[in-house]
């Protein structure tokens, strides 16, 4: 079942059309303004990778330059990296490890630095 774009003469929007079948569909029209006046564009089109494939992929060089394996953000960055490459929920805890710290460092009221 294919996508396809269209961009409207009159409105300039583009809409997506899902045609469920190829000999019963109906004329593409804007989804937007409804105007039957519009231009099939040519689109990009999704391939699916396997799982050995997007491990791969994740294993390339240029994906683990900044990578510091004793750094737990930087570990925490590229788990969630791992996660979202391969369509995992890590969880809240990791998005807590990756924020950086808002409050600065603990200072005493009333305390004189020497």
């Amino acid at each position: 079942m294919p996508l396809y774009e269209y961009r409207c003469l009159d409105c300039h929007k583009r809409s997506t059309v899902l045609v469920l079948s190829l000999t019963n569909h109906a004329p593409p029209t804007c989804s937007h303004c409804l105007s039957p006046r519009v231009e099939r564009m040519l689109s990009r089109f999704a391939s699916p990778k396997s799982e050995a494939a997007r491990l791969e992929a994740m294993a390339e060089p240029d994906n683990l330059a900044g990578l510091d394996e004793n750094d737990p953000q930087s570990m925490a960055r590229f788990m969630k990296k791992m996660g979202d490459e391969m369509g995992e929920d890590l969880g809240s805890d990791l998005s807590e490890a990756i924020e950086p710290e808002e409050a600065g460092p603990l200072e005493l009221e009333g305390t004189d630095s020497l």
